[in-house]
């Protein structure tokens, strides 16, 4: 009997519905496993389809294409260690989530996931039929449990193989990021470990898709609850890990443990990350975006030149009679800064032509909100225009807080096909920026340094739409105004919670009404990353129409 054994991890990154690029990326790691004596090659959750690939697995055509694609990969790979890889599995008429074992040219095993989350982003209950709760597969006389990604975060599936015979748990996954997620995770895996004595490797996808950013970070548990390695956070990487047999069972043999960073960098590079691979899986490889001269545009910009490179990134700055000096001089010294294409497109002429449109509909009364808006609309038509004329995709640039409380255009600043900073809060835009101006990283492809001047960040922010207009005008201040959100929305609380926690009653009435009122904008609002577990679109789903306002 072996007292080694050899797993090679391979935390990829798919992409939702090729799967013949996701089996190539399966037959290349299997390639580097054989080479480096792997006896297991181990993918994520749901590899072969892209994950989370929602309501398109319950395509006949598509749940069937991939089994077969994963039958033709058992074929291609059946001389040399076992495959397994996540995707679909069909029995009779129940479609469920499987991982899948590849050895001697077949399908050998089939886990079946039993827990099946239903929440937050996940509605795997409406996809899915729950499996039964089984035993440990084989490999090499090794027998080894695979709870599915949920299945570990509940006791009794990973004590369920314990009893029977397994020797060492491997947890496929498609886990999404959420801020402080890293520490929820190892938590139920060490809680695993404790209940079953046994090792414990956390294998976990990387990449973005749609909103969801898939950071990887995979890693394995002694008994004990012990680290014994540490894949790194957000890269594609091939790991080989060995498990060494002793007195006590086995162990895994400790390897390199990745650093990981703190919550910022974090975020930070969701974003990144979030956008680079929005734009590769949908085909586009440069964007534009609306510069202003205010925060919310130049934390943007930089967010693209570090996903895409300046030479992708084209910024525009669209003034009217009530844009500041400053706004031009910050827009300017932004794109500067950051080594990307600026250009200057005054939108007065446009304007003059709408405003003598409208003049015979609109006379006699006095301009207000719909002028303003005007204004923003006639930016959207412009940068879309570009947009569709140079093949570059048009970036919204409204944080969390606007996006909460509708402080935003529909069709107008809310035009574009995606938004990196959507879950967000303004307070942590202001300190998002002054944090990449102090730190650079080797994932970043735009400049080191300072680029985004301090007095962009330190300025009130205005959407000059008027003259001397500030948004504290139409709303409370950031600080207060986000913090009566984290309670609303990140919370679910109620207008009681904002009172006990020091609020104005009206103020947080008022804001609970702007948080309603806006669903119709969030429902057609650009996508962006969720960094929290109460992003805007499937985190938090409410009704379009609603009279419902909290009495206490």
């Amino acid at each position: 009997m072996a007292d080694r054994f050899r797993v090679t991890l391979a935390q990829l990154n798919p992409v939702v519905g090729d799967l013949a690029g996701n089996a190539a990326k399966a037959r290349a790691a299997w390639e580097e496993g054989r080479a480096a004596g792997a006896d297991l090659v181990a993918l994520p959750e749901m590899f072969i389809t892209g994950y989370n690939a929602q309501d398109l697995v319950m395509k006949p055509a598509f749940h069937t294409a991939a089994i077969e694609t994963v039958r033709a990969l058992a074929a291609d790979c059946a001389e040399g260690p076992a495959l397994a890889i996540g995707g679909p599995w069909l029995e009779g008429t129940r479609l469920y989530n499987a991982y899948m074992i590849l050895k001697g040219g077949q399908i050998a095993h089939a886990v079946l996931k039993h827990h099946l989350p239903n929440e937050t982003v996940f509605d795997e209950m409406r996809i899915f039929d729950a499996g039964p709760m089984g035993g440990p597969f084989s490999i090499g006389g090794v027998r080894i449990g695979s709870p599915i990604c949920e299945d570990a975060w509940h006791e009794d599936v990973a004590e369920t193989l314990a009893e029977t015979g397994a020797e060492f748990l491997l947890v496929p996954n498609g886990s999404p990021y959420y801020r402080e997620k890293l520490e929820t995770r190892l938590n139920h895996m060490v809680a695993r470990v404790i209940d079953t004595e046994l090792p414990l490797i956390y294998l976990n996808m990387v990449g973005g898709q749609d909103d969801q950013v898939f950071d990887g970070g995979s890693f394995g548990l002694n008994p004990g609850g012990r680290v014994a390695f540490y894949m790194p956070l957000f890269d594609e990487a091939v790991t080989h890990v060995d498990l060494k047999r002793g007195p006590d069972g086995w162990r895994i043999v400790p390897g390199a443990e990745h650093k990981h960073p703190d919550a910022w960098e974090q975020d930070y590079h969701v974003m990144v990350l979030a956008l680079r691979d929005y734009l590769a899986k949908s085909g586009f490889s440069r964007v534009l975006l609306g510069l202003s001269g205010g925060v919310d545009s130049a934390l943007v910009a930089a967010i693209a030149v570090d996903a895409l490179g300046p030479q992708n990134v084209r910024c525009v700055m669209l003034p009217s009679e009530y844009t500041s000096q400053a706004s031009l001089d910050d827009a300017e010294a932004v794109a500067t800064a950051l080594g990307c294409r600026y250009d200057y497109l005054p939108i007065g002429p446009a304007r003059a032509a709408v405003t003598e449109t409208l003049a015979p509909l609109f006379a006699g009364l006095e301009p207000g909100l719909t002028e303003e808006n005007i204004q923003s609309r006639l930016r959207g038509l412009l940068l879309m225009a570009l947009s569709n004329k140079f093949g570059e995709m048009l970036l919204t640039t409204g944080n969390k807080s606007e996006v909460a409380v509708g402080y935003a255009t529909i069709y107008g600043d809310m035009a574009g096909g995606y938004n990196p900073i959507k879950d967000l809060y303004k307070t942590r835009v202001f300190r998002t920026c002054r944090w990449r101006n102090e730190n650079h990283r080797d994932w970043m492809l735009g400049p080191a340094g300072e680029v985004i001047p301090p007095r962009v960040i330190d300025k009130p922010p205005s959407a000059e739409l008027r003259a001397d207009q500030k948004d504290s005008d139409s709303l409370p201040d950031y600080p207060e105004l986000d913090a009566i959100l984290e309670i609303l929305v990140d919370r679910d609380g109620s207008i009681a919670d904002c009172v006990a926690a020091g609020f104005d009653r009206a103020t947080a009435r008022r804001v609970e009404t702007l948080i309603y009122t806006s669903e119709y904008k969030r429902f057609q609002s650009a996508p962006g990353p969720r960094l929290t577990k109460r992003a805007f679109w499937l985190d938090r789903r409410y009704p379009m129409v609603n009279r419902w306002r909290d009495p206490s």
